[in-house]
Protein backbone atom coordinates (compact mmCIF):
# COMPACT_ATOMS: atom_id res chain seq x y z
CA UNK A 1 0.00 0.00 0.00
CA UNK A 2 1.18 3.48 -0.75
CA UNK A 3 4.46 2.15 -2.13
CA UNK A 4 5.10 5.29 -4.20
CA UNK A 5 5.88 7.22 -1.02
CA UNK A 6 7.49 10.52 -2.01
CA UNK A 7 10.46 11.30 0.17
CA UNK A 8 9.59 13.89 2.79
CA UNK A 9 12.24 16.52 3.35
CA UNK A 10 14.50 15.53 6.21
CA UNK A 11 14.41 17.96 9.07
CA UNK A 12 17.91 18.62 10.34
CA UNK A 13 17.72 19.41 14.03
CA UNK A 14 20.34 21.60 15.61
CA UNK A 15 21.38 20.89 19.17
CA UNK A 16 19.13 23.69 20.35
CA UNK A 17 16.12 22.43 18.39
CA UNK A 18 16.59 18.90 19.67
CA UNK A 19 16.01 20.17 23.18
CA UNK A 20 12.64 21.62 22.32
CA UNK A 21 11.47 18.97 19.90
CA UNK A 22 10.28 15.46 20.72
CA UNK A 23 13.33 14.03 18.95
CA UNK A 24 16.03 14.39 21.57
CA UNK A 25 16.34 10.67 22.41
CA UNK A 26 16.30 7.36 20.58
CA UNK A 27 12.71 6.17 19.90
CA UNK A 28 11.04 5.67 23.25
CA UNK A 29 9.93 2.27 24.49
CA UNK A 30 6.19 2.49 24.68
CA UNK A 31 4.13 1.60 27.70
CA UNK A 32 0.35 1.52 28.13
CA UNK A 33 -1.39 4.88 28.67
CA UNK A 34 1.46 6.90 27.08
CA UNK A 35 -0.99 8.71 24.78
CA UNK A 36 -4.05 10.42 26.25
CA UNK A 37 -7.13 11.61 24.39
CA UNK A 38 -10.35 13.21 25.63
CA UNK A 39 -13.34 14.06 23.47
CA UNK A 40 -16.82 13.28 22.19
CA UNK A 41 -17.31 9.52 21.82
CA UNK A 42 -19.85 8.63 19.15
CA UNK A 43 -20.98 5.23 17.95
CA UNK A 44 -20.87 5.29 14.16
CA UNK A 45 -23.82 3.39 12.68
CA UNK A 46 -23.23 2.76 8.99
CA UNK A 47 -25.77 1.35 6.54
CA UNK A 48 -26.33 1.23 2.79
CA UNK A 49 -29.79 2.77 2.36
CA UNK A 50 -32.16 3.73 -0.43
CA UNK A 51 -33.17 7.20 -1.52
CA UNK A 52 -36.48 6.84 0.34
CA UNK A 53 -34.67 7.07 3.68
CA UNK A 54 -32.91 10.27 2.61
CA UNK A 55 -36.23 11.75 1.47
CA UNK A 56 -38.04 10.67 4.63
CA UNK A 57 -35.53 12.51 6.86
CA UNK A 58 -34.80 15.36 4.40
CA UNK A 59 -31.15 14.39 4.04
CA UNK A 60 -28.77 15.34 1.24
CA UNK A 61 -26.77 12.49 -0.32
CA UNK A 62 -23.39 14.00 0.65
CA UNK A 63 -23.59 16.08 3.80
CA UNK A 64 -22.69 16.30 7.50
CA UNK A 65 -25.31 17.67 9.90
CA UNK A 66 -26.21 17.66 13.58
CA UNK A 67 -29.36 15.71 14.34
CA UNK A 68 -32.57 17.64 14.97
CA UNK A 69 -35.73 16.25 16.55
CA UNK A 70 -36.97 15.07 13.14
CA UNK A 71 -33.89 12.81 12.82
CA UNK A 72 -34.17 11.05 16.19
CA UNK A 73 -36.07 8.04 14.80
CA UNK A 74 -33.49 7.55 12.01
CA UNK A 75 -30.99 5.77 14.25
CA UNK A 76 -33.40 3.06 15.41
CA UNK A 77 -34.81 2.69 11.89
CA UNK A 78 -31.34 1.99 10.50
CA UNK A 79 -30.76 -0.70 13.11
CA UNK A 80 -34.15 -2.33 12.53
CA UNK A 81 -34.39 -2.23 8.74
CA UNK A 82 -30.86 -2.35 7.40
CA UNK A 83 -27.65 -4.33 7.82
CA UNK A 84 -25.56 -1.97 9.95
CA UNK A 85 -21.92 -1.83 10.93
CA UNK A 86 -20.81 -0.29 14.22
CA UNK A 87 -17.53 1.54 14.79
CA UNK A 88 -16.17 3.54 17.72
CA UNK A 89 -16.20 7.11 16.40
CA UNK A 90 -15.88 10.78 17.27
CA UNK A 91 -12.87 12.86 16.16
CA UNK A 92 -10.49 12.36 19.10
CA UNK A 93 -11.40 8.72 19.64
CA UNK A 94 -10.80 8.07 15.92
CA UNK A 95 -7.31 9.58 16.16
CA UNK A 96 -6.46 7.52 19.26
CA UNK A 97 -7.72 4.36 17.51
CA UNK A 98 -5.60 5.07 14.41
CA UNK A 99 -2.52 5.80 16.56
CA UNK A 100 -2.98 2.48 18.38
CA UNK A 101 -3.43 0.66 15.04
CA UNK A 102 -0.19 2.17 13.73
CA UNK A 103 1.64 1.23 16.94
CA UNK A 104 0.11 -2.30 17.22
CA UNK A 105 2.07 -3.39 20.31
CA UNK A 106 1.79 -2.89 23.20
CA UNK A 107 -1.99 -2.63 23.43
CA UNK A 108 -3.62 0.24 25.34
CA UNK A 109 -0.92 2.79 24.52
CA UNK A 110 -3.90 5.09 23.93
CA UNK A 111 -6.19 6.15 26.78
CA UNK A 112 -9.52 7.81 25.98
CA UNK A 113 -11.99 9.74 28.19
CA UNK A 114 -15.46 10.83 27.16
CA UNK A 115 -19.11 10.56 28.16
CA UNK A 116 -21.62 7.88 27.10
CA UNK A 117 -25.07 6.72 28.20
CA UNK A 118 -25.95 3.60 30.14
CA UNK A 119 -27.57 1.92 27.15
CA UNK A 120 -27.19 -0.60 24.32
CA UNK A 121 -25.18 1.75 22.11
CA UNK A 122 -22.89 2.56 25.05
CA UNK A 123 -22.19 -1.16 25.54
CA UNK A 124 -21.39 -1.54 21.83
CA UNK A 125 -19.06 1.48 22.01
CA UNK A 126 -17.20 -0.07 24.96
CA UNK A 127 -16.85 -3.34 23.06
CA UNK A 128 -15.58 -1.56 19.91
CA UNK A 129 -13.02 0.45 21.89
CA UNK A 130 -11.79 -2.80 23.46
CA UNK A 131 -11.49 -4.42 20.02
CA UNK A 132 -9.39 -1.43 18.90
CA UNK A 133 -7.07 -2.06 21.90
CA UNK A 134 -7.55 1.40 23.37
CA UNK A 135 -8.01 1.91 27.10
CA UNK A 136 -11.34 3.73 27.10
CA UNK A 137 -12.63 5.00 30.45
CA UNK A 138 -16.05 6.48 29.81
CA UNK A 139 -18.06 8.62 32.18
CA UNK A 140 -21.40 6.79 32.14
CA UNK A 141 -24.58 8.67 32.96
CA UNK A 142 -28.28 7.99 32.41
CA UNK A 143 -29.65 11.45 31.60
CA UNK A 144 -28.73 11.33 27.90
CA UNK A 145 -28.29 8.39 25.50
CA UNK A 146 -24.91 7.53 23.98
CA UNK A 147 -23.93 9.85 21.15
CA UNK A 148 -24.32 8.38 17.68
CA UNK A 149 -23.47 9.25 14.11
CA UNK A 150 -25.62 7.73 11.37
CA UNK A 151 -23.80 7.24 8.08
CA UNK A 152 -26.38 6.69 5.34
CA UNK A 153 -24.64 5.41 2.21
CA UNK A 154 -26.19 5.76 -1.24
CA UNK A 155 -23.78 4.79 -4.01
CA UNK A 156 -20.52 6.63 -3.36
CA UNK A 157 -22.24 9.29 -1.23
CA UNK A 158 -22.42 9.42 2.55
CA UNK A 159 -24.93 11.47 4.50
CA UNK A 160 -23.77 11.87 8.11
CA UNK A 161 -26.14 12.76 10.93
CA UNK A 162 -24.50 13.24 14.35
CA UNK A 163 -26.44 13.22 17.60
CA UNK A 164 -23.99 14.28 20.34
CA UNK A 165 -26.40 13.50 23.20
CA UNK A 166 -24.32 12.05 26.08
CA UNK A 167 -21.05 13.32 24.58
CA UNK A 168 -22.17 16.81 25.65
CA UNK A 169 -22.50 15.72 29.29
CA UNK A 170 -18.86 15.15 30.31
CA UNK A 171 -18.20 16.47 33.83
CA UNK A 172 -14.74 17.24 35.23
CA UNK A 173 -15.71 16.72 38.86
CA UNK A 174 -17.56 13.46 38.15
CA UNK A 175 -14.80 11.83 36.09
CA UNK A 176 -11.51 13.63 35.36
CA UNK A 177 -10.96 14.63 39.00
CA UNK A 178 -11.40 11.08 40.34
CA UNK A 179 -8.09 9.81 41.66
CA UNK A 180 -7.99 6.59 39.59
CA UNK A 181 -8.75 8.53 36.41
CA UNK A 182 -6.30 11.34 37.07
CA UNK A 183 -3.56 8.72 37.60
CA UNK A 184 -4.10 7.65 33.98
CA UNK A 185 -3.71 11.28 32.86
CA UNK A 186 -0.44 11.52 34.79
CA UNK A 187 0.92 8.37 33.11
CA UNK A 188 0.70 9.96 29.66
CA UNK A 189 3.45 11.93 27.94
CA UNK A 190 1.49 13.10 24.87
CA UNK A 191 -2.04 14.56 25.08
CA UNK A 192 -4.47 15.16 22.23
CA UNK A 193 -7.89 16.82 22.31
CA UNK A 194 -9.88 17.93 19.27
CA UNK A 195 -11.28 21.47 19.35
CA UNK A 196 -14.83 20.06 19.38
CA UNK A 197 -14.42 19.38 23.11
CA UNK A 198 -14.13 23.13 23.75
CA UNK A 199 -17.93 23.19 23.44
CA UNK A 200 -18.30 20.52 26.15
CA UNK A 201 -15.83 20.95 29.01
CA UNK A 202 -13.31 23.78 28.82
CA UNK A 203 -12.34 23.24 32.47
CA UNK A 204 -11.38 19.61 31.75
CA UNK A 205 -9.24 20.67 28.80
CA UNK A 206 -7.49 23.35 30.85
CA UNK A 207 -6.70 20.94 33.68
CA UNK A 208 -5.07 18.48 31.27
CA UNK A 209 -3.30 21.24 29.31
CA UNK A 210 -1.85 22.81 32.46
CA UNK A 211 -0.62 19.42 33.69
CA UNK A 212 1.17 18.85 30.37
CA UNK A 213 2.73 22.30 30.43
CA UNK A 214 3.89 22.10 34.05
CA UNK A 215 5.53 18.72 33.44
CA UNK A 216 7.06 19.58 30.05
CA UNK A 217 4.89 17.03 28.26
CA UNK A 218 3.31 17.53 24.82
CA UNK A 219 -0.21 18.93 24.57
CA UNK A 220 -1.78 18.75 21.09
CA UNK A 221 -4.95 20.47 19.87
CA UNK A 222 -6.94 20.42 16.64
CA UNK A 223 -8.80 23.46 15.28
CA UNK A 224 -11.44 20.88 14.21
CA UNK A 225 -13.93 23.12 12.36
CA UNK A 226 -14.30 26.77 11.33
CA UNK A 227 -17.16 27.29 13.81
CA UNK A 228 -14.80 26.56 16.73
CA UNK A 229 -12.57 29.55 15.85
CA UNK A 230 -15.62 31.70 15.12
CA UNK A 231 -18.03 30.94 17.96
CA UNK A 232 -15.82 29.45 20.67
CA UNK A 233 -12.92 31.83 20.22
CA UNK A 234 -12.65 32.75 23.92
CA UNK A 235 -12.49 29.09 24.98
CA UNK A 236 -9.97 28.31 22.24
CA UNK A 237 -7.69 31.18 23.22
CA UNK A 238 -7.75 30.13 26.89
CA UNK A 239 -6.26 26.78 25.86
CA UNK A 240 -3.91 28.04 23.12
CA UNK A 241 -1.05 29.16 25.47
CA UNK A 242 -0.62 25.51 26.49
CA UNK A 243 -0.63 24.07 22.95
CA UNK A 244 2.65 22.46 21.84
CA UNK A 245 1.32 20.98 18.57
CA UNK A 246 -1.57 22.59 16.69
CA UNK A 247 -3.33 20.76 13.85
CA UNK A 248 -5.79 22.11 11.30
CA UNK A 249 -6.81 21.99 7.65
CA UNK A 250 -6.86 24.87 5.20
CA UNK A 251 -10.46 25.98 5.85
CA UNK A 252 -10.01 25.82 9.63
CA UNK A 253 -6.72 27.71 9.33
CA UNK A 254 -8.39 30.43 7.23
CA UNK A 255 -11.19 30.86 9.79
CA UNK A 256 -8.67 30.97 12.65
CA UNK A 257 -6.53 33.57 10.81
CA UNK A 258 -9.57 35.75 10.18
CA UNK A 259 -10.69 35.63 13.81
CA UNK A 260 -7.14 36.36 15.01
CA UNK A 261 -6.82 39.27 12.56
CA UNK A 262 -3.67 37.79 11.02
CA UNK A 263 -4.33 39.83 7.86
CA UNK A 264 -3.13 37.02 5.58
CA UNK A 265 -4.63 34.12 3.66
CA UNK A 266 -1.25 32.54 2.95
CA UNK A 267 -1.15 29.14 4.66
CA UNK A 268 2.57 29.39 5.50
CA UNK A 269 2.14 32.83 7.03
CA UNK A 270 -0.85 31.58 9.03
CA UNK A 271 1.29 28.70 10.35
CA UNK A 272 4.06 31.13 11.36
CA UNK A 273 1.67 33.53 13.08
CA UNK A 274 -0.13 30.72 14.92
CA UNK A 275 3.24 29.42 16.07
CA UNK A 276 4.16 32.87 17.44
CA UNK A 277 1.07 33.21 19.66
CA UNK A 278 1.88 33.41 23.41
CA UNK A 279 2.95 30.15 25.03
CA UNK A 280 3.31 29.20 28.71
CA UNK A 281 5.96 26.49 28.42
CA UNK A 282 8.82 28.32 26.71
CA UNK A 283 11.05 25.22 26.80
CA UNK A 284 9.20 23.97 23.72
CA UNK A 285 8.48 26.07 20.67
CA UNK A 286 5.03 25.43 19.25
CA UNK A 287 4.72 23.19 16.18
CA UNK A 288 1.89 24.01 13.73
CA UNK A 289 0.79 21.40 11.18
CA UNK A 290 -1.70 22.44 8.49
CA UNK A 291 -3.08 20.07 5.85
CA UNK A 292 -4.55 21.08 2.49
CA UNK A 293 -6.30 18.00 1.11
CA UNK A 294 -4.27 16.74 -1.83
CA UNK A 295 -1.93 19.75 -1.67
CA UNK A 296 1.25 19.75 0.40
CA UNK A 297 1.18 19.71 4.20
CA UNK A 298 2.74 22.78 5.83
CA UNK A 299 4.61 22.62 9.14
CA UNK A 300 6.01 25.51 11.17
CA UNK A 301 8.65 24.33 13.63
CA UNK A 302 11.58 26.09 15.26
CA UNK A 303 12.15 29.09 13.01
CA UNK A 304 11.29 27.45 9.72
CA UNK A 305 8.51 26.30 7.50
CA UNK A 306 8.69 22.88 5.87
CA UNK A 307 6.33 21.43 3.29
CA UNK A 308 5.61 17.76 2.63
CA UNK A 309 3.90 16.33 -0.47
CA UNK A 310 1.00 13.99 0.30
CA UNK A 311 0.87 10.46 -1.12
CA UNK A 312 -0.59 10.33 -4.61
CA UNK A 313 -3.86 8.50 -5.00
CA UNK A 314 -6.07 7.84 -8.00
CA UNK A 315 -9.38 9.68 -7.39
CA UNK A 316 -11.28 6.50 -8.25
CA UNK A 317 -9.63 4.80 -5.25
CA UNK A 318 -11.05 7.38 -2.83
CA UNK A 319 -14.05 5.91 -1.03
CA UNK A 320 -14.60 8.37 1.80
CA UNK A 321 -12.57 11.41 2.88
CA UNK A 322 -14.48 12.04 6.12
CA UNK A 323 -12.00 10.31 8.42
CA UNK A 324 -8.89 11.66 6.67
CA UNK A 325 -8.17 14.44 9.17
CA UNK A 326 -8.63 12.19 12.20
CA UNK A 327 -6.41 9.54 10.58
CA UNK A 328 -3.73 12.11 9.74
CA UNK A 329 -3.52 13.14 13.40
CA UNK A 330 -3.56 9.50 14.55
CA UNK A 331 -0.60 8.67 12.33
CA UNK A 332 1.29 11.75 13.52
CA UNK A 333 0.64 10.92 17.19
CA UNK A 334 1.76 7.29 16.73
CA UNK A 335 5.29 8.51 15.94
CA UNK A 336 5.26 11.55 18.24
CA UNK A 337 4.61 9.39 21.29
CA UNK A 338 7.67 7.31 20.29
CA UNK A 339 9.73 10.52 20.08
CA UNK A 340 10.45 10.00 16.38
CA UNK A 341 11.66 12.92 14.20
CA UNK A 342 8.99 15.31 12.97
CA UNK A 343 9.38 14.33 9.32
CA UNK A 344 8.64 10.72 10.32
CA UNK A 345 5.52 11.94 12.16
CA UNK A 346 4.28 13.62 8.97
CA UNK A 347 5.15 10.57 6.86
CA UNK A 348 3.07 8.36 9.19
CA UNK A 349 0.25 10.92 9.12
CA UNK A 350 0.14 10.89 5.32
CA UNK A 351 0.25 7.09 5.26
CA UNK A 352 -2.67 6.76 7.72
CA UNK A 353 -4.83 9.25 5.87
CA UNK A 354 -4.06 7.51 2.56
CA UNK A 355 -5.24 4.17 4.00
CA UNK A 356 -8.41 5.52 5.57
CA UNK A 357 -9.71 7.41 2.49
CA UNK A 358 -9.69 4.13 0.55
CA UNK A 359 -12.29 2.70 2.95
CA UNK A 360 -15.71 3.62 4.30
CA UNK A 361 -15.67 5.44 7.63
CA UNK A 362 -12.60 5.70 9.84
CA UNK A 363 -11.70 2.03 9.41
CA UNK A 364 -8.46 0.25 8.61
CA UNK A 365 -7.06 -3.20 7.76
CA UNK A 366 -5.79 -5.46 10.52
CA UNK A 367 -2.20 -4.24 10.28
CA UNK A 368 -0.46 -1.21 8.79
CA UNK A 369 2.17 -1.56 6.08
CA UNK A 370 4.37 1.27 7.28
CA UNK A 371 7.95 1.63 8.38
Amino acid sequence: MASGEPKAKKIKLSKEEKTESPTKKAPAKLSPNSLFGMGNPLLDITAVVDKDILDKYALKPNDVILAEDKHKALFEELVKKFKVEYHAGGATQNSIRVAQWMIQEPHNVGTFFGCIGKDKFGEILKQKAEEAHIDAHYYEQDEEPTGTCAACITGTNRSLVANLAAANCYKKDKHLDLEENWKLVEKAKVYYIAGFFLTVSLESMLKVAKHASENNKLFCLNLSAPFISQFFKDNLMQVMPYVDVLFGNETEAAAFAKEQDFKTKDIKEIAKKAQALPKVNTERKRIVVLTQGKEETVMAHSDKIDTFPVLEIDPKDIVDTNGAGDAFVGGFLSELVQEKPLDQCVKAAHYSANVIIRRGGCTFPEKPDFN
